[in-house]
This record gives C-alpha cells, sequence and structure tokens, in this order.
C-alpha cells in the first residue's frame, strides 16, 4: 500500500503535467479566428466553458467526496480526452461550442478531486510513517510549478508545430489528452473516512464552513478575484501580441516564457512568504497585475508586452498561498467539494463578465479595455486583501493568547 501511495503522488503529478500540456492554448485564438470567429464569439465559447464548470463543479466536487476522488478524475479525464477528439474536425462556432461544453464537463469533474486525492495520499503516507518530511504546502507549490512548466513546453511545441500546420496541433493536443487520461488510470483511491451523513447534513456543514469561518471565506473571495483577473489577462493577451504585429509562430515562444516565470516563482513561493511576510504579499499581489495592466493599455510594442509578466509573477505567487491558506483550513472530507465552490465562484462571474470583456475589445480596442479593467479591478483587489489582512490579524492574535494560554497550563 505504501508503495502505490508513493507511486500515486508521482502519477497525480504526471497527470497535472499532461493535463496543463495544453499545445493549442498558446494559438487558440487566432486558431479560432482562421475558422470566423470574431473576439467576441472566442469569448462567448469561453462564456459556455464557464456556464458548464460552474453548473457542474460543485456536484462533482461533492461526488468526488463521496463516491471516490479517482472515478470522478477518470471520468472527468475521459471527457477531455474525448473533447479532444473533436476538435480534431471542428470547423464552426457551434463545433467549437461543444468542445468548450465536454472540456467544462471534463474540467469540472477533474479540478478539486486532483487535489483532494494529493491530500489523502499524503496524509496517509504520514499517518503511515512514510511521508519523508513532504507537506501539503510544498505540494500545492509544486502543482503550480508543474503546470506552468507543463505550460512551457506545450507552448514551445505550438510554436514548433504551428510551422507545419494547426492540424499538427491539433493531433499532438488529441495524443497528449490520452497520455493524461493513461495517468488517471494509474491512480488508486487513498483511505480515508467517507461521510455517513445525510446529504442535508453534509451540505450544512459545507455552508458553516464556507460563510461562518470568515478566513475560509475571505480566502475563497480572494481567490476567486484573483482568478477571474487571471482569467481576463489571458485571453487578451493573444489578441495584444496580434496587435503587437508579434507573428503566431511566436506566440508559443511567449507563452513558454510565461509559463517558465510562474513555475518558478510558484516553486518558490513559499520562501518568498517565509521572507517578506504576508503583509508584503499582499501588497505586492495587488501591485504587480494593477500595475501590469496600466502598462499594457498605456504602452504597446515589446515594452508593452513586458508588462503582462507581473500578471505572470503575481499567479504564480498569489495561486500558491491563497489555495494553501484556504486547504490548510478547511475540513478534509470536503475538501474536493469547497475547491469546486471557490472555482464556481470564478467561473460563474466570468459568465457574465468574459462576453463584455469580449465586446470591449472589438468596440473600443484592446488599449483602451485594459485600462477600463485596471481601473474597474483596482478596488476589487485591494477591498479582498484589506478584508482578508484584518482576518489574518485576528488570527494571529487569537494564536498569542491561546499560546500564552497553554504555557500558563504547563507552568502553573
Amino acid at each position: 500500500m505504501e508503495l502505490t501511495l508513493r507511486h500515486n503522488i508521482r502519477n497525480i503529478y504526471w497527470m497535472f503535467f499532461f493535463q496543463s500540456f495544453m499545445i493549442i492554448i498558446a494559438v487558440f485564438v487566432p486558431l479560432l479566428q482562421r475558422h470566423g470567429l470574431t473576439m467576441a464569439q472566442v469569448l462567448q465559447t469561453q462564456a459556455l466553458f464557464a456556464f458548464v464548470v460552474a453548473v457542474a463543479e460543485v456536484p462533482s466536487g461533492y461526488l468526488a467526496d463521496l463516491w471516490g476522488r479517482k472515478n470522478t478524475i477518470i471520468i472527468g479525464q475521459g471527457f477531455i480526452a474525448f473533447a479532444y477528439l473533436w476538435l480534431l474536425p471542428a470547423d464552426s462556432f457551434m463545433d467549437f461550442l461543444v468542445y468548450e461544453a465536454l472540456m467544462g464537463l471534463g474540467i469540472s469533474l477533474s479540478s478539486g478531486a486532483d487535489l483532494a486525492l494529493l491530500y489523502d495520499t499524503q496524509t496517509a503516507l504520514n499517518e503511515q510513517g512514510d511521508g519523508k518530511d513532504a507537506t501539503h504546502g510544498k505540494h500545492i507549490s509544486r502543482i503550480v510549478a508543474i503546470e506552468g512548466y507543463g505550460g512551457a513546453a506545450s507552448g514551445i511545441a505550438a510554436s514548433f508545430l504551428t510551422l507545419l500546420g494547426f492540424d499538427w496541433v491539433l493531433w499532438a493536443q488529441f495524443f497528449s489528452g490520452f497520455i493524461s487520461l493513461a495517468f488517471a488510470l494509474s491512480l488508486v483511491e487513498a483511505p480515508r473516512r467517507l461521510s455517513t451523513e445525510s446529504h442535508r447534513a453534509n451540505i450544512q456543514k459545507l455552508f458553516s464552513t464556507m460563510l461562518f469561518k470568515p478566513m475560509v471565506l475571505w480566502i475563497s473571495l480572494t481567490i476567486i478575484v484573483f482568478g477571474l483577473l487571471g482569467l481576463y489577462s489571458f485571453w487578451l493577451l493573444q489578441k495584444y501580441w496580434e496587435l503587437q504585429d508579434i507573428p503566431v509562430t511566436w506566440f508559443g515562444y511567449l507563452w513558454a516564457a510565461h509559463c517558465v516565470i510562474r513555475g518558478i516563482v510558484a516553486q518558490h513561493a513559499h520562501d518568498v512568504e517565509a521572507a517578506l511576510g504576508w503583509q508584503k504579499v499582499f501588497m505586492l499581489s495587488a501591485a504587480l497585475p494593477i500595475i501590469s495592466l496600466f502598462g499594457m493599455g498605456l504602452f504597446s510594442g515589446w515594452f508593452g508586452i513586458a508588462f503582462a509578466l507581473g500578471l505572470i509573477v503575481c499567479r504564480g505567487l498569489s495561486t500558491v498561498v491563497f489555495y494553501e491558506a484556504l486547504n490548510s483550513r478547511v475540513n478534509g472530507d470536503f475538501r474536493a467539494t469547497i475547491n469546486s465552490m471557490v472555482s464556481l465562484g470564478t467561473r460563474s462571474l466570468f459568465i457574465v463578465t468574459g462576453p463584455l470583456l469580449g465586446f470591449g475589445v472589438d468596440t473600443f480596442g484592446v488599449n483602451s479595455t485594459l485600462l477600463i479593467l485596471a481601473t474597474v479591478l483596482l478596488p476589487i483587489v485591494l477591498a479582498v486583501l484589506y478584508f482578508l489582512s484584518i482576518h489574518v490579524r485576528r488570527e494571529e492574535e487569537l494564536q498569542v493568547i491561546t499560546e500564552t494560554e497553554l504555557e500558563k497550563t504547563l507552568t502553573a
């Protein structure tokens, strides 16, 4: 069992790598535009993806908590592999909508369950004395780093394959999807106690955790805001590169550079937090994306492109710090569901705002849209980080009081 669980961690890492090895991402906007889609239609496909994820996210997370992480992950990876198969002959707006719907089902089933299985596996190894000093926080930083390196590898592959033609990109994506499915099939369910309470009792526990634990609530809201910011910037980047007269064959290399930077930052996120403290990490998380959006909006050429690096650094740092803060404070029995509820919040907001963003690009241009986006997001980012910082300080004060009382008890 111990050997199997150790293989579990390795296989989950590889699954994350190939799941993030999305070759089409680096050239997705040009690909859809080649088939006649406008920028508004491109973001409408993403709104549908967000809608499907929003509808299926929480039920799939709850299913993973009660039915098993492995089973849910396998079905999710199966949907993703089938989506890539569907994409091979896709040629119309409707075809791409179907592709996004299949991807939405696959992602919603996999996300949350994969991280929860990794946590369950590490917990079981620790209980067996075979944890090898690995912590849950290290796994999160490694996963974000692996996703970054997987994205970098896919970006380089995309730039190379676009020289041969977009069909090569699609076929390579199809095969990578089945590799990810193969690693999912090799997983085993980690031993854990399943809830025997009624669905109503379980749902009450979930909402009491999300709504009546201020730290969990504000961390969740912070992740939602930064996740939304990441989605906005991602879908604007390729259009921005296009307007700077960057050849599409270079898109993959630019995307690879972004992914490598994100991976390196994620890998050292805990070191950065330890060196700077959470206050300065919060300040960086607020400043970097807003400065980047304003810089991209005000400048053009390679100088404007360079400003986008702030978005990437922020994503690598904030994802690790905030997700570790969330997962360390929630009950393991419903970890997949809570992670899915956070993703639901991000996707639900994107359903409404994503098409508006695409309309803004088509109507006002990318640069003006970036400036508007920075202006709107600035007070929102500052608000969530301000309220989160209040509760972090309260938690620290409570911890000091608890430790003082414990010392008094021990010395009495």
